[in-house]
């Protein structure tokens, strides 16, 4: 359970899936049961925990035991601006399950510029890089599809500025590419890619899987990765290279398939690990146990003792 800490962990229920734009109309919001459990554990290397989804509420902590009973032994709970890049850090440094990735979400870029905030900003998701439980700077990087061209100026300052603010801190970047494959990649190349890069919910081709090999970028499969109209995407995964594939629940979206559109929540990672293996056509606890060695090796160690593995 939880670490020390006299203030405790933060409540939960920063932000509600409805009120984010995104949810559609007349979801079945009940809460899908529990799976099977993972015959070796993994871990959950993005997750939104301070969203509220579904009739059933999961408090964060609720949410980590329920995960922990089917395998998922930890995550990493992502910021999108300044209140939740706190709420993450303050969860991580206060329950031994949980790293966190601090970042302003490539869509906030431009409203933060447009108010003379994005430096300032930029200066405070910085400077909480450096507590020790944080291991990602993320979700950061170019997102064309919600942002119009005249935004774009906007992320591209964003995104090469947490670029160099993982590499200052000798962690991990989480990567988010929605419709910009061909931009994030030269973004990358131009300003020197940390040591450390995930495509976070990859959405590329078996194209871009081939550069990532090549550059030694990571790769983290989402639900998507279970949806019956994504054969490119499960493509992508068998010509990853193995050492490079990570697997995420982008909860509360994304839930994987028997349960698309329902409530997700990093319990139902098992889901997406399953349809993993069987892309692969390899045994189940083989995948299981390399995606928790590459997770371990891309955030260090969740041991509150040890900050980056060797």
């Amino acid at each position: 359970m939880s670490s020390a800490g006299s203030a405790g962990p933060p409540a939960g229920g920063l932000r509600t899936r409805s009120s984010d734009g995104t949810a559609p109309s007349r979801r079945d919001l009940s809460r899908p049961p529990s799976p099977e459990p993972l015959p070796v554990s993994v871990y959950d290397n993005h997750a939104h925990l301070e969203f509220e989804d579904g009739v059933d509420q999961l408090d964060p902590l609720d949410s980590l035991d329920r995960a922990g009973a089917v395998g998922v032994r930890g995550i990493v709970q992502v910021g999108t601006d300044l209140e939740t890049s706190r709420w993450s850090a303050e969860l991580a440094a206060h329950d031994p399950r949980v790293l966190a990735a601090v970042a302003l979400h490539p869509n906030e870029a431009p409203r933060l510029a447009a108010r003379g905030l994005l430096c300032e900003q930029l200066s405070e998701i910085s400077r909480l890089a450096a507590q020790p439980r944080v291991r990602a700077v993320g979700e950061t990087g170019l997102d064309f599809f919600r942002t119009a061209e005249d935004g774009r100026e906007a992320q591209l300052e964003s995104f090469e500025a947490h670029i160099e603010i993982a590499k200052a801190n000798g962690i991990a970047l989480q990567i988010h590419d929605r419709d910009a494959h061909d931009e994030v990649v030269a973004t990358l190349r131009r300003v020197g890619a940390p040591e450390r890069t995930v495509f976070h919910c990859f959405s590329g081709d078996a194209a871009l899987a081939r550069i990532c090999n090549e550059q030694g970028w990571v790769m983290s499969f989402a639900g998507t990765t279970t949806f019956k109209n994504a054969p490119a995407l499960r493509e992508a995964l068998s010509v990853a290279d193995p050492a490079l594939v990570l697997a995420e629940t982008d909860a509360p979206f994304l839930t994987p398939e028997p349960f698309r559109g329902r409530p997700n929540a990093p319990y139902l990672l098992p889901h997406t690990v399953r349809r993993m293996a069987e892309a692969l056509g390899e045994p189940l606890d083989e995948v299981c146990a390399r995606i928790a060695a590459n997770t371990e090796r891309v955030y260090g160690s969740w041991d509150p003792e040890q900050r980056v593995a060797a």
